[in-house]
């Protein structure tokens, strides 16, 4: 994934789309400071499924901007963000649709015998294994409470 990003940083240069490249500068630049991070810790570097916690983590941020941006009438700040968002996301796997997560939701409770809203933590922590960077898990959470008091 790191290749990627940094493929992605050379043909915008090259190209010289200013907008595309400040993201992608940004999608670097957070990589690089969880790579310090990690190395005053004496952790290895990030790897690609951290760089996808990540981004997944910037593209929310950016949402919730962009929604914080609309209700203060700054649509143009908000469409900024929602431009953002979309470069990074072209770096995250494909996320699951609301039916797609709530099938993988009831397939865990199943899996793992979930019977009441205490299970729920053994059942988000499974989603997270299976599906990191697939799904939003807020809404996961929700499902599988849900499916949990039935």
């Amino acid at each position: 994934m790191r290749d990627a990003i940094q493929a992605a940083l050379k043909d915008a240069q090259k190209s010289q789309d200013n907008y595309r490249l400040c993201t992608l500068r940004l999608i670097s630049a957070a990589v690089k400071d969880r790579d310090l991070a990690n190395r005053s810790a004496g952790k290895d570097p990030v790897s690609d499924e951290e760089i996808g916690e990540i981004l997944t983590k910037m593209v929310k941020q950016r949402r919730d901007s962009a929604k914080s941006y609309e209700q203060s009438g700054r649509l143009d700040l908000a469409d900024q963000e929602r431009a953002e968002s979309a470069v990074i996301l072209e770096f995250l796997p494909k996320q699951m649709c609301e039916a797609e997560v709530e099938q993988a939701c009831q397939n865990v409770v199943q899996e793992t015998g979930a019977e009441g809203l205490r299970d729920v933590g053994k059942c988000m922590s499974t989603l997270k294994q299976r599906f990191a960077g697939q799904m939003d898990f807020s809404k996961a959470s929700g499902v599988v409470k849900s499916i949990l008091q039935q």
